[in-house]
């Protein structure tokens, strides 16, 4: 069943819409991660514009981040002021990354630049996935080895500014978390993703905060971010395929639950190593596609054949 999608002004069968955000889905419940730097190179495979991708691709990060700040909040595992802090920092980079975007397309470069930017990001947080995440298994199967600490006092906790936060136990400056917000949030609005997958480690490695409220804060700050994001698309760049993301979350909403269940039977270091696989896997597909575009080949063919 072909459905027009009318921003992205492209027929794409309902089903395959369906499946993708199924897929999408079933990953962020089997690895714990927004999905919005899966879904948003999976639209540019099957056709969308890559404008039309970020902006509509952050609609189900937002969706599925309420979800999971609800669960978290039974949990008490939310820490709201630091939620707030990275909040202001997020959506002042949001804001930079929507002045870029909006320059990108008036030049007519937005969708290089996107395409670009998923092949250095992806490229670059896949391996150091997948090199933390042997270390880790390695560590794992050695019995007795040492537990390297996760976080410890570095230059970035003698700024002023400090304020205490109470559910996490820290007392720092509020510099750092707003310039990691910042950078999420501009990343939010270039390439559609929550960037939980960069928040996390750097709440962890660079803030020190417990492991136990991280989730819950990132999630927090990600739904107002991207939020933010996706209406300011809209407004500027009218690039929000509402018909597109609601088909989205809907398959993505049953595939999360089905994804949960099979996410429980691996153990964390072979969820991270698959993780980090899938994000290479990504990364070459965009790659390969901006190398060896249609125009390109007709036009290697044409010096190549007489």
């Amino acid at each position: 069943m072909q459905l027009y999608l009318p921003i992205a002004e492209v027929s794409v069968n309902a089903f395959l819409l369906l499946g993708l955000g199924g897929i999408v889905g079933f990953l962020s419940g089997m690895f714990g991660v927004g999905g919005g730097f899966l879904i948003t190179p999976l639209l540019f495979f099957i056709g969308i514009p890559p404008a039309v991708a970020v902006a509509t691709g952050a609609n189900q990060v937002v969706a599925s981040s309420v979800s999971g700040v609800l669960a978290q909040m039974k949990r008490k595992a939310v820490d709201f002021r630091m939620g707030m802090v990275l909040q202001a920092g997020g959506m002042a980079g949001s804001g930079v990354g929507i002045w870029v975007f909006a320059l990108l397309s008036a030049a007519g470069q937005v969708d290089l630049f996107v395409q670009l930017s998923y092949v250095l990001f992806l490229g670059l947080v896949g391996a150091l996935m997948l090199q933390e995440s042997v270390r880790s298994l390695r560590r794992a199967n050695r019995p007795g080895a040492k537990v390297r600490r996760s976080h410890v006092h570095l230059w970035v906790h003698r700024l002023p500014l400090k304020m205490k936060f109470r559910a996490s136990g820290l007392y720092i400056s509020v510099l750092p978390p707003m310039m990691v917000g910042a950078v999420v949030g501009f990343l939010a609005a270039i390439m559609g993703v929550g960037g939980g997958f960069i928040m996390v480690p750097a709440m962890i490695y660079l803030l020190g905060m417990p492991t136990k409220v991280v989730i819950g804060t990132s999630l927090f700050q990600i739904i107002f971010v991207t939020a933010f994001t996706t209406l300011l698309h809209a407004v500027t760049s009218q690039t929000v395929d509402m018909v597109l993301a609601l088909m989205l979350i809907l398959g993505g909403v049953i595939g999360a639950q089905m994804g949960a269940r099979v996410g429980v039977r691996l153990k964390a270091e072979q969820l991270r190593i698959l993780l980090a696989l899938l994000v290479l896997a990504v990364c070459v597909k965009i790659a390969l596609d901006l190398l060896l575009r249609p125009a390109d080949l007709y036009s290697i063919s044409n010096l190549v054949l007489p």
